[in-house]
């Protein structure tokens, strides 16, 4: 058969596969587990990288057109696809900006309307940034020159391990000038992840703005066993407290971070503090937080809800985290999940979800939501996002830009209103004595 007799064939082929890509991230799979996992990432990697895939399907396009022509009926079949799936394509990218409403009315709501007086001045300057046309093309989490990165430093020994965390800060901070500090926990299932791998458009942007962002790594399973990880994220909050004055950290306004199992472990320490079975040896330590934005967290280890019934949360939890049935040890379950733990003192809290989110369904976190604004008298705010999936703020795209910037304006708020209560607090002293 001669090569341009194929041409046609291969062009539906082609655009038959690109528009299961589409398909897939419009309307990810998320019943049949085995199509779960692979689904997943192929709708992730299409819909925050919508415009990429715009660009090389319209040139495969123009590519198969000047080969082969539209003279063959596939030919003409694979062009109508294409256009299907541009069309697709276009609405993810509609999605995407949507998530600046999403976050602002989420702030609004939340916060008052003019939540962005409560933000001190030094750090408005960078609330309207976006990504930069090479950050657009390139879709990798880039250093930002503004940015000082310190790396590995051990901040505890437990089980034979090094645990190790980095500090992003303002390149040029002053010596004994404190900034406020950010602690972000990296995700991955309780088994797998790294501070190096995740967080990055987060530390970047946060730090290039005048903030210290602590990211630390954990003890992993199967090879160590729940309650540690919780252990070593309140151990990286100890090091803050006792070593983050040497590296420009605040040391006194702490909001932790974190997606997915970070998710659950910046919820748990935001809504545990000082609880001694999670800081065993360090008792005495002040673990509280001034703030918590979780990102596609899973909070319930127990499932009340049957949220989880189609996916494998469970037996994993059962064989590799926990390491017990949730049928025969269902306090353990409890004690670490944030939904138990939820308080009239908690702080404030900024839930982030994904509507097409494939792994933690989007109703965790509106349960969650719902039993924190029943209890805390702290701000609760919810973004649900359009579109968006599980760990889509990996890449620096249009969706990652809106969310962050809105994450930074809370956190800017949050300790906007923290500083006003120190200065309250001291003006009462004062008049006191």
């Amino acid at each position: 058969m001669p090569i341009t007799a194929s041409i046609p064939a291969l062009f539906l082929l082609v655009s038959v596969a690109s528009a299961m890509f589409t398909l897939n991230a419009l309307w990810p799979a998320r019943r049949f587990w085995p199509l779960v996992g692979a689904g997943f990432f192929a709708s992730w990697l299409t819909g925050e990288l919508a415009t990429h895939h715009l660009f090389w399907q319209a040139a495969a396009t123009g590519l198969f057109v000047w080969a082969g022509g539209l003279d063959e009926w596939p030919s003409m079949a694979a062009l109508v696809i294409f256009s299907l799936s541009w069309m697709g394509l276009l609405r993810i990218l509609v999605q995407s900006r949507q998530a600046n409403e999403v976050m602002e009315t989420a702030l609004r709501e939340g916060l008052g309307a003019d939540y962005e007086r409560l933000i001190p001045e030094r750090f408005r300057d960078g609330l309207t940034e976006r990504w930069t046309l090479r950050q657009r093309l390139f879709p990798l989490p880039i250093f930002d020159g503004r940015v000082e990165r310190i790396k590995n430093i051990v901040f505890s020994k437990a089980g034979g391990v090094d645990l190790r965390l980095d500090v992003c800060r303002p390149k040029g901070l002053a010596q004994n000038e404190l900034r406020p500090t950010v602690l972000f926990v990296h995700g991955g299932g309780w088994t797998i992840g790294s501070k190096d791998d995740q967080g990055k458009p987060l530390a970047n942007r946060l730090a290039a703005h005048g903030w210290v962002v602590v990211s630390a790594n954990y003890r992993l399973s199967p090879r160590f066993t729940f309650p540690d990880h919780i252990i070593d994220v309140k151990s990286a909050i100890r090091w803050i407290r006792e070593h983050g004055e040497e590296y420009g950290a605040n040391p006194d306004f702490v909001v932790i971070t974190g997606g997915s199992a970070g998710g659950h472990l910046a919820a748990l320490a935001a809504l545990t503090p000082n609880d001694p079975t999670f800081q065993p040896g360090f008792e005495h330590v002040d673990t509280s937080v001034q703030g918590c934005v979780p990102f596609y967290g899973v909070y319930d280890f127990t499932d009340r809800k049957a949220i989880f019934k189609n996916t494998l949360l469970i037996p994993i939890l059962e064989k590799a985290v926990v390491k017990k049935r949730l049928s025969e040890a269902r306090s353990v379950f409890e004690h670490a999940s944030p939904m138990s733990h939820v308080r009239a003192d908690a702080p404030p809290f900024f839930v982030i979800h994904g509507e097409k989110d494939s792994l933690v369904p989007v109703g965790e976190g509106r349960l969650f939501v719902e039993l924190l604004r029943e209890k805390s008298t702290s701000p609760v705010l919810y973004a649900e996002l359009p579109g968006a999936q599980h760990a889509f703020e990996v890449f620096p795209s249009e969706r990652t830009g809106h969310v962050l910037a809105g994450v930074e304006r809370f956190v800017g708020a949050v300790y906007g209103q923290w500083c006003a209560g120190r200065e309250r607090e001291v003006e009462t002293r004062a008049a006191a004595g």
